[in-house]
């Protein structure tokens, strides 16, 4: 194992940076080899793999999330004179299939007028919509988009509160031609984008303002360039949900009176005609960790904090994901953990800590599922392979990756050559560039699958 130490800092392409890393068996717990192993660095999205085992261990692999339409008056021949509630409780799996199925509910309800206002109740969780580390500039992306209790996502990536851009090539010279799904007028776009003959995918530049819903489409787009799909976060996200909801009721037929409003909380005493339930927590977490899904993991986050301390929020939930990580043994002392998903440059763990804590998880009942939640190398199936699709072809591996600026980790679990399995932690820090961090990530793999436990 010292001559991959010796390789590895031979490097010069990645001179600078900070590598924490730890091996050790998955049979006896025993360390084959630790390198800067109790150095605090940024774990990136291998902070997931802590909230998956606290929201396995809290919530339970059958844990569903709920969505309620209460109503609040009465109905008057085929005039509802009240209000009418869409009730949140974190549910990050609606998509505009499932709001057209509640106001096809309303719709066979009898309801043809609603002379009050559609109310979304989105106070399960609080008011806080960003977590506090959150770098300004990432909150227009869908991978920092807002966290509320009443959500929509516009495919089964689930990845809550975006809205999806379909860009397509025109005529040489024209602008590209877009359409947004789901199909909303809460999103403007501005678009100067031009169709040239040849331009690489990175010419075409999607932004957001900030603290808005205006989106700008500037750059190139090549006329022979496949179709391409941008996912982009949407300010105020609740109330882009009422706004969806809302239009998708009109189109069913239904007349509204009243204006719509957003994080009023529903009254005693109404009347529910729909409780939607959402997939298990078990399904969910499948594009949370293959697929790296930020908001999945700060919506975990808020909900153990409600379900614990009766708090829907970050200092709740956090909380929680303390006390079940520090129950395996881990050393708190030595971690920072500020967010659900590691987007957070603030978060803190070392190499060490988190292999320990992927050894003391095997005998959990669950964590044959946990582990099939991790992304497999090589495996196509973006739902199977995940964020290692593309990589580590041929080694058995199940790992979870990491990325944010500067920062690339791995950790997981790899059967070596006598199929035996060997947990290792990868973190590496202060990379000027994030795919060189990914090759000797790579590398590193290699090396382990290559040789047996009892010389690794």
């Amino acid at each position: 194992m010292e001559e991959l130490l010796t390789y590895i800092s031979k490097q010069k392409k990645w001179a600078g940076g900070i590598l924490g890393l730890s091996i050790r068996s998955a049979d006896t717990g025993d360390i084959y080899l630790s390198h800067n192993g109790d150095i605090r660095l940024h774990p990136a999205s291998n902070m997931k793999i802590l909230t998956t085992v606290a929201a396995l261990r809290i919530l339970g692999p059958d844990y569903k999330f709920s969505t309620e339409i209460r109503l609040d008056g009465k109905l008057v021949g085929d005039v509802w004179e009240g209000d009418v509630y869409i009730v949140g409780k974190g549910d990050p799996t609606l998509q505009i299939n499932d709001y057209q199925k509640f106001a096809a509910i309303l719709y066979k309800y009898g309801i043809r007028t609603i002379t009050g206002r559609i109310i979304g109740d989105d106070t399960w969780y609080d008011d806080i919509r960003l977590s506090e580390d959150l770098i300004w500039s990432d909150a227009q992306y869908y991978y920092g988009a807002e966290v509320s209790a009443l959500t929509i996502s516009p495919d089964e990536d689930y990845d809550t509160g975006s809205v999806k851009i379909i860009i397509q090539p025109s005529q040489l010279g024209e602008p590209p031609q877009y359409r947004l799904y789901p199909n909303t007028s809460y999103v403007t776009i501005e678009n100067h984008a031009v169709t040239v003959a040849q331009a690489e995918e990175e010419e075409l530049c999607i932004t957001r303002e900030h603290g808005g819903n205006h989106i700008y489409m500037k750059g190139n787009i090549g006329i022979d360039h496949d179709v391409r799909q941008e996912w982009m976060a949407v300010w105020r996200s609740t109330d882009y949900v009422v706004d969806t909801f809302v239009q998708t009721l009109k189109e069913m037929g239904i007349t509204i009176k009243g204006k719509s409003k957003t994080g009023k909380a529903v009254p005693n005493n109404t009347m529910c005609i729909c409780k939607h339930s959402s997939p298990k927590l078990a399904e969910i977490l499948i594009p949370f960790m293959k697929l790296s899904n930020n908001g999945i993991g700060e919506i975990l986050v808020k909900e153990m904090g409600r379900f614990v301390y009766g708090e829907g929020t970050w200092d709740a939930g956090l909380k929680v994901v303390k006390e079940q990580i520090q129950s395996y043994g881990v050393n708190m002392k030595t971690l920072q953990i500020k967010d659900g998903s590691g987007i957070s440059h603030s978060n803190l763990l070392p190499a060490n800590e988190l292999s320990k804590l992927l050894y003391r998880i095997q005998s959990e009942k669950w964590f044959p599922l946990l582990l099939d939640t991790l992304p497999v190398a090589g495996e196509q199936n973006r739902m199977v392979g995940g964020t290692l699709r593309e990589r580590m072809k041929g080694f058995s591996v199940k790992a979870k990756t990491g990325t944010i600026e500067g920062v690339s980790t791995l950790s997981g679990y790899i059967n070596v050559k006598t199929e035996q399995r060997v947990i290792f932690s990868i973190l590496l820090n202060n990379l000027i560039d994030e795919e060189i961090g990914k090759e000797i990530e790579d590398e590193i793999i290699a090396y382990i699958h290559a040789h047996d436990s009892a010389k690794v």
